[in-house]
């Protein structure tokens, strides 16, 4: 054991380390000045751990020091790195537990969260009509004193929840409800809205409302709107909801990320940031309250997409208003290329057409929002200044259609480097796997979709049939070919689940699937998942140089684990408990302070909420042709 004093981690911040390991300067935990220290010794040393490096030159590392300026001093055997402890440097014992890099989320939705913590939610759950109004009841009963305009928004609801499985939701489900008022249920995809007819009034919505670019109001046969609106349809509705009250949501903030420091997250990209966004961030940054780094992720929307000399110049205006504020890194733009892939949505681009119930090809083949001719141009244009792209792209087609606009911006600009980005790529048609690699464009692929469930199998099998079926979410099959993953959460579209996305990159089953997604297939090595969620995130967000690994003179942004994930069953790192949550040398989640306890609790909280199962029907005569049985 290490001497002079070894300290429970139950002593950590109580002792001071969130004084201690911050800039240099900065008192110290035995209450003297950095100064008076001995000379190089840390201000922290985890010992006794299983120290992932994720380094080629990986080494069977038990220790880490971190320096008072807050970047690693040194990583090695327990004995080598006894001399940097001097009088007032806090000692960890990590128990065997894993020392890790902070987890770097790729694509995820923070701010988002926070909004919907706010708002009653539906937690994803299947409900037939009848039981979904009893619940709707019970939040209108709550809110009583809204009547008769004020509007009863609900987050989580589940597109493809409806029971028994092919219900279509419609405004009439939602206006047989006691109420006058407007009322629209979210989904937790981010891409559908359901509303009752007083909320299709309030928006002027009726039968000759046209489809804006990149969303689609849902119409019944005779013409009139259904109630349901997709992607960029949903701003019809959602401007007229009020805002919520600032102050409130920024206090929500403030929870949010102590909840993804809890988790073990040092940095995250916002996927969809405006103005609104980047003013709370900043409130956050200037209260001491952005646990995280953050690369906001500015939307670039169908419109401006068409024109990329604007686009750059709205990009340049919102980084010149808030590129001081400390904590956000600017550099990136977001474009949805496409929706959503499952029934009854199908957004989501495809080369060949969706299949009815029966098997059958259908005229259909999703939307696609930006023409692959557009997103060249506009990714010529923000590559030449220095910009990269993040695609948000589901089907076989968009995911073609980033690929082929990248390809573009290579030709015109000579530029690489510059990481640019496709997220989700839930179907990846073969002939592009390699594209890649030769593109330098980085796949950012949320894992924990790769399980069998409700989305996978009742929402989506029969409507693609078997053979595209087994080419989802391919990340063996682009990392053969080359490619260099990253990884997201899409919090808040799933709770914030960070290990077992870890697990579910692994096995393709997950804590909660109904069985494997093609693990043979498609399951990447523990090393991988482990890499692909820190530096090859680092990778993508262009913070490689800083962060990602656990190296001498990087940043330390660390994690420390109660178990040592890169040995214990795999299905274990489903539930593993982060102790100790490092930014820049600074403890951000202590696990056994008060408020690391309390942020704990939400999280498990959230990942404990119900989810929809998969039907025992699902290889039933009803998906009989889709050649899965």
């Amino acid at each position: 054991m290490f001497s002079p004093h070894p300290s429970p981690l139950s002593r950590l911040s109580r002792r001071g380390l969130l004084a201690a390991a911050g800039a240099a300067g900065l008192v110290t935990a035995a209450g003297g000045s950095a100064a008076a220290a001995p000379r190089r010794s840390a201000a922290l040393v985890v010992h006794n751990a299983r120290v992932f490096s994720g380094t080629r030159e990986q080494e069977r590392a038990q220790a880490v020091a971190v320096g008072r300026d807050g970047r690693i001093l040194a990583v090695g055997r327990d004995a080598a790195l006894r001399r940097f402890i001097g009088r007032d440097t806090e000692v960890v014992n990590a128990r065997g537990g894993t020392l890790m890099s902070g987890i770097h989320d790729g694509h995820a939705h923070p701010m988002g969260a926070a909004d919907r913590s706010l708002k009653p939610s539906l937690a994803g759950a299947e409900h037939t009509v009848e039981e979904l109004r009893k619940t709707l009841t019970g939040f209108l009963d709550d809110s009583g004193g809204q009547e008769p305009d004020g509007w009863l928004v609900v987050e989580d609801w589940n597109p493809v929840g409806l029971l028994p499985h092919g219900t279509v939701p419609h405004h009439s489900m939602l206006d047989a409800l006691s109420t006058r008022r407007p009322v629209a249920l979210v989904g937790g995809d981010g891409h559908n809205i359901w509303v009752n007819q007083r909320a299709l009034d309030v928006a002027g919505i009726t039968a000759s409302t046209p489809d804006p670019v990149g969303g689609k109001i849902v119409k019944d046969a005779d013409g009139k709107p259904s109630g349901v609106l997709k992607d960029d349809a949903q701003p019809l509705v959602t401007r007229h909801i009020p805002e919520p009250d600032r102050e409130q949501l920024i206090a929500a903030a403030a929870k949010t990320f102590a909840e993804a420091a809890a988790s073990g997250i040092t940095t995250f990209m916002e996927a969809v940031v405006g103005k609104g966004e980047l003013s709370v961030y900043q409130a956050l940054a200037e209260r001491g309250a952005l646990p995280q780094r953050i690369v906001p992720a500015l939307r670039i929307d169908s419109d401006l997409a068409k024109d990329p000399a604007a686009a750059v110049a709205y990009a340049r205006g919102l980084r010149d208003d808030f590129g001081g504020v400390r904590g956000l890194r600017f550099g990136t733009v977001k474009v949805f290329l496409d929706g959503v892939i499952e029934y009854p949505a199908q957004t989501a681009a495809l080369l060949k057409p969706y299949l009815d119930k029966d098997g059958k090809p259908t005229g259909h083949r999703g939307e696609l929002y930006v023409s692959g001719a557009d997103y060249g141009r506009l990714t010529a244009a923000f590559n030449q200044d220095g910009w990269q792209m993040h695609a948000h792209a589901i089907g076989d087609r968009a995911v073609r259609t980033s690929l082929d606009g990248y390809a573009y911006a290579l030709r015109t600009t000579g530029l690489r480097g510059l990481r640019n980005t496709t997220a989700h790529l839930q179907l990846v048609d073969p002939a592009d796997l390699p594209r890649f690699a030769e593109l330098g464009v980085v796949p950012c692929m949320q894992l924990q979709w790769a399980t069998r469930n409700t989305w996978t199998m009742d929402a989506l099998l029969p409507y693609i049939g078997a053979g595209r079926h087994r080419l989802q979410y391919p990340a063996r099959s682009l990392e053969r070919h080359g490619a260099r993953l990253a990884g997201g959460s899409d919090w808040p579209v799933d709770p914030l689940q960070v290990w077992n996305q870890v697990r579910t990159a692994v096995d393709r089953f997950g804590a909660e699937g109904e069985g494997d997604l093609y693990r043979e297939q498609e399951g990447l090595s523990r090393t991988s998942a482990l890499l692909v969620h820190t530096l090859g995130t680092a990778r993508q967000l262009r913070m490689d140089h800083l962060t990602g690994t656990v190296e001498q003179g990087k940043s330390a942004d660390l994690v420390l684990l109660d178990r040592d994930v890169t040995r214990c069953p795999v299905a274990d790192i489903s539930s593993s408990e982060v102790r100790l949550t490092l930014t820049g040398g600074t403890v951000v989640h202590d696990a056994d302070s008060s408020a690391g306890r309390a942020a704990a609790a939400r999280v498990t909280r959230a990942a404990a909420g119900p989810r929809p199962t998969a039907q025992a029907a699902v290889h039933g005569s009803r998906h009989a042709s889709c050649g899965c049985g």
